[in-house]
């Protein structure tokens, strides 16, 4: 997967951009705040449409601008696509794939592949549980069409159900409605864990081994899932799972409606990391969470080559700079193949790679080579 050129009309501080990228190794450099990062992000939006930084896609949107376009040509499964996101504040957002507008963010993802990894993730181990929910969601969704749209539905039907553990003790009608999104929740909760567990699965069979390169043979990595306490087999049929579910819900009905939030289902699931045998959350140091992160990033990027068969986009976001020179010199080898886009506040310091372009950003444009 390549993006060979990509073009923003006010997209955060960008007024009008235009790029045209190498296949290989393109290296963005500048001073901060110019507009690296949200060149990544415009180019990860066009896989996910989403952003890792922006609740709202408003927050995308130039600040004197009432609205922002991203449009890539990109080469993917021996085809080229010509991409289109149209943003507006106050309207809905609007995908294209050359001309045609998209029913779904899937779609996008059926075309093009990011693994994206910036400073945040470097803290991936160590925060809770959201963190690495919205990891394994932004990798699965990428693969699998069905998971995206499941957890589309879940997140709207637990807004709903929600709503009315709030609200029913003044409207006690609202509970006439809850058994059928109880229902509905624990039929998309089933699809959610279901995938996740393989997933999972399969990043257990190779993150521990980047891990380990990574780490020089010095620690061992180990993943778990952890999901709603009825499911015994996460890995089972969704049929199972769903029956599960339900029972999980019928135990957790009273507390439920006393607690006036939603206590069961997969929204608190969780992808533990161990090292050495031990909870790498409480208990791994600085550079051992920094090197477990990036192993489950390097790790996703081979997934997705396996399903694929071809390299998802890797977004490094100014990452090496927090690295030490050994870790910086292992992700660098281990990158070949496949596009790459590296920020860095220095052209200078990447010499071992073998760069395609070098693109230099001031000011939301990009300066002009001498």
């Amino acid at each position: 997967m390549i993006v060979q050129r990509v073009e923003l009309d006010q997209f955060r501080n960008y007024a009008r951009f235009e790029g045209e990228f190498d296949p290989g190794i393109n290296v963005i450099y500048g001073e901060n705040a110019q507009g690296k990062t949200n060149l990544l992000e415009a180019v990860a939006y066009l896989s996910t449409a989403s952003s890792h930084r922006a609740r709202y896609d408003r927050e995308l949107i130039g600040f004197d601008a009432d609205h922002a376009r991203i449009r890539a040509g990109v080469f993917s499964r021996d085809r080229d696509f010509q991409l289109e996101v149209r943003l507006g504040r106050g309207v809905r957002r609007q995908l294209y794939a050359n001309g045609v507008r998209l029913k779904s963010a899937a779609e996008l993802s059926g075309i093009l592949n990011t693994v994206l990894f910036c400073p945040e993730d470097l803290h991936l181990i160590r925060e809770g549980a959201a963190v690495r929910r919205r990891f394994l969601d932004e990798c699965i969704c990428q693969l699998r069409p069905r998971y995206a749209e499941a957890l589309a539905e879940y997140r709207r039907v637990y807004e709903h159900k929600t709503r009315i553990l709030r609200d029913w003790e003044e409207h006690p009608s609202l509970l006439d409605t809850l058994e059928e999104f109880n229902l509905r929740m624990a039929q998309t909760g089933a699809v959610l864990i279901h995938y996740r567990a393989y997933f999972i699965k399969r990043l257990s069979e190779t993150a521990p081994l980047i891990h380990q390169d990574f780490s020089g043979g010095r620690e061992e990595l180990e993943l778990g899932y952890e999901t709603v306490r009825t499911v015994t087999d996460p890995l089972a049929s969704v049929r199972t799972i769903l029956e599960q579910l339900l029972e999980h819900q019928r135990t957790h009905r009273k507390a439920e409606l006393e607690a006036r939030q939603c206590l069961s289902g997969p929204h608190k699931d969780d992808l533990t990391v161990q090292l050495n045998g031990m909870n790498a959350k409480s208990f791994a140091s600085q550079g051992q969470t920094r090197t477990a992160a990036l192993s489950l990033k390097l790790a996703s990027r081979e997934l997705f080559q396996r399903d694929t068969g071809e390299w998802p986009v890797l977004l490094l976001d100014d990452v090496l700079s927090e690295l030490d020179q050994r870790r910086q010199e292992f992700v660098l080898q281990r990158i070949n193949g496949g596009q790459v886009f590296i920020t860095c506040c220095e052209e200078t310091g990447l010499d071992t790679l073998q760069r395609g372009r070098t693109f230099h950003i001031h000011g939301g444009a990009l300066v002009p080579e001498e």
